[in-house]
C-alpha cells in the first residue's frame, strides 16, 4: 500500500515542478510580447517585476488614479520621473504625465508595459495603501513616551509585545532600546517566529520573539520609515530615519537582507547626544593621556586608531576631534558612512565600490555612477586647504599612501585601521605597499583599544573566586608594568578585584555602560630606525613600546579592574596576552 502513495507523491512533486516552469515560460511569452507591442507602436518598454520602485515615486500617483488609469511612477529623482502605463498613449495619461511634469518642474516619460508588470507594481499600494494618505511616516517623542515607563525588564518588554498592535510594535521596541540604552535593534525571521533582539554594551540579548505572520508588516513598515523600496525583497538596502526628541535627535541606521526565512533587520541607534564625548572622559590616564595629548597637538603627522569592528576607534576619533575644534582650524572628515554630526566640522561621506548604484532608467540601459571613495575623497579634501583630515578608515595603499604625504606635508591626519594591536599596526602599512622610509616619519600616535563593560555601581562586590591560573595570569602582567609608566601599583599580590550580580538600576545584567581601555604607542626614533631597517617584527616592536612606558590594553584593563570599574572576566574577554 505505501510503495503507490510514495509513487503518488513523487506525482505531485513532478506536475507542480512542471507546472511552475510552465508558467514560467507563459510569463516570458507575454512580456515578450509587450515589448513587441511596445516596439510595433515605437514605445519605450520596462518590466517593473524586478524593478526596485521608491514610495517617493508611487506617491506621485494616488492608488485611485493608479487604478483608473492602469498607470504606475516607478521613478522619480526631483527632476525626472518615469511613468510605467498599460495605455500610454491614452489621453488622460498624456494628460497626467504633463500635469506632473508642470508639478515638479520635471521631464516626464511614458513607458509600455505588460499586465504583470502593472499588478506586481500596483501591490505595493495593497501592502501598504497609508503611504499616499499622509505625506511620509515619522515616529515622534509622544510615540515614545506612551511606552517608556511601561519598559522594566525584557519580561516585561514581551509582555507588552504580545499585546500591542503591530502599528505601535516599532514604536514600543524602539522606546524599549532608548530606554535600555540599545545601540542596535534586531528584528530576524525564523522558521516558526519572528526575533527581536538588543545589542545593550555590546551583547545581544533576546527580548521578545513575534508571529511569523508579523513578518511582512513589520518589514514593511521599516522600510516605509527608512525610505527603502518596498517591492525589493531579495537583495540587501540600506537606509535612514530621524527622531527628533525635546533634548536630542536621534538617527536611526536601518540595514536589511534578505534571508532563508524573510529577512534581517538591523536598525542602529545614534544619539546626537553621544557625539558631546570629552577627550577627557574616554578612560585614557597618566603617561597614555599625556603622550597622545602631545602627539594629536602637532601641526603634522598620522594619529591612528586601531582595533576590530565595535571598539570604540570612532568615538575615539570624534573625541580627538572635538579637543581640536576650534575656530581657527579647518578640519574635514571622510566616512562611511557618516554616524555623528559635529558641529564646526565639514564631514564628507563617501561610498565604497561594493555600494555603486546602477539606474535602469531608459529601456535596456545601465547608468554607471561614478564612486566617490576614500582615496579619491581625500585627495578632492586636500585641495579645501583644511589643517586637519579625518579618514574613517584606511583600507587600501592609495588611501594610505595619500593620507601619509598629506601628514608629511603640513597636515595632521587621523583615521583607523583594523588591527589586533598598536604594535601590529605597523607591518599592517607594509603589508599594504607603504614604503617604509614615508611611513617611519609619518607616524605621531597609534592607538590600540577594546570597550569593556562597566560593573554596574548598586550591585558591585568583591570577587572571591577568581581561579589560580587567572590570578597568574594577572599577576604577571602587573608585574610586567615598566616602572616608567608611572602607574605600577603597590602591594600587587593582595589586589582586589569585583563583579556584579545583577539588580533593578541594571536591568539584572551586572553591567551598565562601557568604557575603552587603551595602548598608546608613541613612535619614537628606535621605533623609527626599526622600521628602517627592513627587518620588522610586532613583538620586537612591542617590547621597544614597553620599555618606552606604554601600558599595554591588557595591563590597562587589569588596572581598572583593580579601581572597581569593570570586572576581570570582561578584560580576559575582550583582550588576552
Amino acid at each position: 500500500m505505501d510503495e503507490p502513495q510514495n509513487l503518488n507523491i513523487g506525482k505531485k512533486d513532478t506536475d507542480v515542478k512542471l507546472s511552475s516552469k510552465l508558467g514560467e515560460l507563459e510569463r516570458k511569452e507575454k512580456e515578450k510580447e509587450a515589448e513587441v507591442q511596445a516596439q510595433t507602436q515605437d514605445l519605450p518598454y520596462i518590466n517593473l517585476t524586478k524593478f526596485p520602485i521608491s514610495q517617493e515615486a508611487l506617491k506621485l500617483i494616488s492608488k485611485e488614479q493608479a487604478e483608473s488609469l492602469q498607470t504606475i511612477c516607478f521613478f522619480y529623482t526631483g527632476e525626472e520621473v518615469r511613468l510605467a502605463s498599460l495605455n500610454p498613449t491614452n489621453t488622460q495619461v498624456i494628460s497626467l504625465a504633463k500635469e506632473l511634469g508642470e508639478k515638479y518642474h520635471a521631464n516626464v516619460k511614458i513607458y509600455f508595459i505588460s499586465e504583470e508588470s502593472f499588478q506586481s507594481a500596483f501591490a505595493i499600494y495593497k501592502r501598504i495603501p497609508v503611504i499616499i494618505e499622509i505625506e511620509g511616516v515619522k515616529i515622534t517623542e509622544e510615540d515614545l513616551k506612551k511606552f517608556e515607563d511601561e519598559v522594566t525588564d525584557f519580561n516585561k518588554l514581551n509582555e507588552l509585545i504580545q499585546k500591542t498592535s503591530l502599528t505601535e510594535t516599532i514604536n514600543l521596541v524602539i522606546a524599549a532600546a532608548m530606554k535600555l540604552n540599545s545601540s542596535d535593534i534586531h528584528m530576524e525571521a525564523e522558521q516558526d517566529d519572528v526575533k527581536i533582539r538588543l545589542r545593550i554594551d555590546g551583547v545581544l540579548h533576546n527580548v521578545a520573539n513575534m508571529k511569523k505572520e508579523a513578518w511582512e508588516k513589520i518589514d514593511s513598515r521599516i522600510k516605509l520609515l527608512a525610505g527603502l523600496k518596498l517591492n525589493i525583497g531579495n537583495k540587501p538596502q540600506d537606509g535612514r530615519f530621524t527622531i527628533n526628541l525635546s533634548k536630542d535627535k536621534v538617527d536611526v541606521r536601518v540595514s536589511t537582507i534578505p534571508s532563508t526565512y524573510g529577512g534581517s533587520i538591523v536598525m542602529r541607534l545614534l544619539r546626537a547626544s553621544s557625539v558631546g564625548l570629552d577627550f577627557e572622559e574616554l578612560g585614557l590616564k597618566g603617561k597614555a593621556f599625556n603622550d597622545l595629548q602631545e602627539e594629536m597637538l602637532k601641526p603634522n603627522g598620522m594619529v591612528i586608531s586601531t582595533g576590530p569592528t565595535g571598539s570604540g576607534k570612532t568615538t575615539t576619533l570624534y573625541a580627538i576631534l572635538n579637543k581640536l575644534n576650534k575656530p581657527e582650524t579647518k578640519i574635514i572628515t571622510l566616512e562611511d558612512p557618516v554616524e555623528y554630526k559635529l558641529s564646526g566640522i565639514i564631514q564628507s561621506q563617501v561610498e565604497s565600490a561594493d555600494k555603486m548604484e546602477e539606474a535602469e532608467v531608459e529601456a535596456g540601459e545601465k547608468k554607471k555612477t561614478r564612486i566617490y571613495t576614500f582615496a579619491r575623497g581625500l585627495k578632492a579634501i586636500l585641495r579645501q586647504d583644511p589643517d586637519i583630515v579625518m579618514v574613517g578608515e584606511i583600507r587600501d595603499l592609495e588611501t594610505a599612501e595619500t593620507a601619509i604625504n598629506a601628514s608629511l606635508t603640513g597636515h595632521l591626519m587621523l583615521s583607523s585601521l583594523h588591527t589586533n594591536s598598536a604594535a601590529a599596526t605597523i607591518p599592517r602599512f607594509l603589508a599594504m605597499g607603504v614604503k617604509d622610509f614615508l611611513l617611519a616619519p609619518s607616524l605621531n600616535a597609534i592607538i590600540g583599544q577594546r570597550l569593556v563593560r562597566k560593573l554596574c555601581p548598586e550591585c558591585k562586590e568583591e570577587d572571591k573566586n577568581i581561579d589560580n591560573n587567572t590570578m597568574t595570569d594577572i599577576l604577571n602582567a602587573l608585574n610586567a608594568i615598566a616602572p616608567e609608566s608611572g602607574h605600577k601599583p603597590d602591594n600587587i599580590s593582595n589586589a582586589k578585584f569585583y563583579k556584579s550580580k545583577g539588580c533593578k538600576a541594571c536591568t539584572g545584567l551586572g553591567y551598565k555602560g562601557r568604557i575603552g581601555i587603551f595602548e598608546v604607542f608613541v613612535i619614537a626614533p628606535e621605533v623609527e630606525k626599526i622600521i628602517l631597517s627592513g627587518e620588522i617584527s610586532e613583538n620586537e616592536i612591542e617590547k621597544v613600546a614597553i620599555k618606552n612606558g606604554m601600558i599595554t590594553m591588557l595591563q590597562d584593563g587589569l588596572l581598572k579592574a583593580i579601581e572597581g570599574i569593570t570586572s576581570v572576566e570582561e578584560i580576559f574577554k575582550e583582550v588576552k596576552e
